[in-house]
């Protein structure tokens, strides 16, 4: 046999980590539900000339060919419009399907999704070439109000604070907060300027200065009030006078203080001690049109952002509409790798049985089969013993597996014992009646400080 050698940057989980996976996506869909958010799932594929519209991404795309193509068909290689392309975020697919089914739809359309994603980039820690990615999304049809912002930053923080993660702090500007102040002390283009300071966690204050000098053009003194702006952070309006004081005025900076502050008092409002004012943040300032977010694990800052997103007034338009939105981002498999390799979460049991339930002999298996139909058709997971060992040997087969309980049935009907293997205590029980504890119903993710015993 061939030797089999696992391929970098296509994650497989184990049982157990798959079970911190699915217990993520269920977090998600069950909250963007609570708020009216609609699931959907689009193609895998678009056509190239869609992928690389924007033109920054072409060597990550990966292109689907058939390997052998039939006869009489045409090499469409050169042609982008007929090449397929696996999609490497979920915008784009949004964007053409919102186009495609505007007439089906009714804005303001509320969207979720929850889809595999392919990226041709190196795979380091938390990377990936194939990965879940989850958006939240809310699309208008031509407007779109302001509190929407805070709308999807509010259910996202939900999502976030029901996971099992340390504290998460979900850190917000707005584009026009920043241009504003930046043409306030005198500079004509903000864009080298949010590009300076976009690197600044990275290469820290006095580089960043230099290239604010170099890059932005900017004088000794506009490089220290860029800097001192963006070391603004608050979790209440005090940001405001802040601003103010660093000789940020006029309509534009109003405005963005207006902008920023309802949403820092709306999100604290709904999910207390999530919601922090940042100035520094700069990334995606130059496409996003409003509100900007970005989201931190405390002790966990080495991982980025894990959630990020914000208003962008074109996801797409045609001749007669234009499709603002406002979006948030999960990167959801780089973060159960985190969650798994940091041992921050874990399921209680490895395997969702519930009851294992023991086989006397071959000749009687029916009777444990018939035990077993009674639990499942109320829900309790089971699985029969897959043979007629010694009940040591069954008992120790159910352990090793992290199942909780072991049933013998009875001679007749579905009455029987139940033995709960982790106390040794054990019982007559009728399979149709029984109960088992609701935390052991199902497997539980649990954060790591949680006693998993319980």
């Amino acid at each position: 046999m061939a030797k089999i050698a696992a391929l970098s940057g296509f994650p497989e989980w184990l049982p157990s980590e798959r079970l911190v996976e699915q217990h993520v996506i269920d977090v998600f869909r069950e909250v963007a539900e609570l708020h009216g958010f609609s699931g959907i799932e689009t193609r895998a594929v678009e056509p190239l000339e869609q992928l690389l519209r924007k033109g920054e991404i072409d060597k990550e795309v990966y292109v689907l060919r058939r390997l052998h193509a039939e006869e009489g068909d045409e090499d469409t290689g050169a042609d982008r419009s007929r090449t397929l392309g696996l999609h490497f975020d979920l915008t784009v697919p949004l964007a053409r399907y919102v186009l495609e089914h505007q007439n089906d739809l009714a804005f303001p359309f509320r969207r979720y999704q929850i889809q595999k994603v392919w990226r041709g980039e190196r795979p380091q820690d938390g990377r990936f070439r194939e990965f879940y990615q989850a958006d939240l999304d809310v699309i208008g049809q031509d407007t779109l109000p302001g509190h929407v912002e805070a709308e999807v930053a509010i259910v996202m923080a939900e999502i976030l604070s029901r996971l099992p993660l340390p504290q998460v702090s979900i850190h917000a500007n707005t584009r026009r907060l920043s241009e504003g102040f930046f043409r306030a002390i005198g500079f004509e283009d903000h864009t080298p300027v949010l590009r300076a300071l976009d690197k600044l966690p990275k290469i820290g204050a006095d580089a960043v200065s230099a290239l604010l000098r170099d890059e932005a053009g900017a004088s000794e003194e506009q490089a220290q009030k860029a800097l001192a702006f963006a070391s603004i952070r608050t979790r209440d309006a005090s940001f405001a006078q802040q601003v103010r004081d660093l000789g940020g005025s006029g309509e534009m900076v109003e405005e963005g203080i207006a902008e920023l502050t309802a949403v820092i008092e709306r999100v604290e409002a709904a999910v207390p001690g999530m919601i922090v004012a940042d100035l520094s943040i700069a990334r995606g300032l130059d496409y996003y049109t409003g509100t900007v977010f970005e989201s931190f694990v405390a002790g966990h800052e080495s991982l980025g952002s894990i959630c990020s997103g914000g208003r962008y007034d074109r996801l797409a338009s045609d001749n007669r509409h234009t499709y603002p939105g406002v979006g948030l981002s999960i990167g959801l498999s780089r973060l159960v790798s985190r969650l798994v390799s940091a041992g921050m979460a874990a399921p209680s049991r490895a395997v969702p049985t519930c009851v294992l339930v023991s086989v006397t002999d071959e000749e009687h298996r029916g009777r444990s089969d018939a035990a077993a139909r009674a639990l499942r058709a109320r829900g309790i997971s089971c699985e029969v013993a897959p043979s007629a060992a010694k009940f040591g040997k069954q008992i120790r087969y159910a352990d090793r597996r992290g199942i909780p309980f072991i049933w013998f049935p009875g001679e007749e009907g579905t009455g029987g014992e139940v033995k709960d293997i982790r106390s040794g205590d054990q019982s007559a029980a009728d399979a149709t009646t029984w109960q088992p504890p609701a935390e052991d119903l199902r497997p539980r993710v649990l954060a790591a400080q949680e006693d998993q015993t319980e």
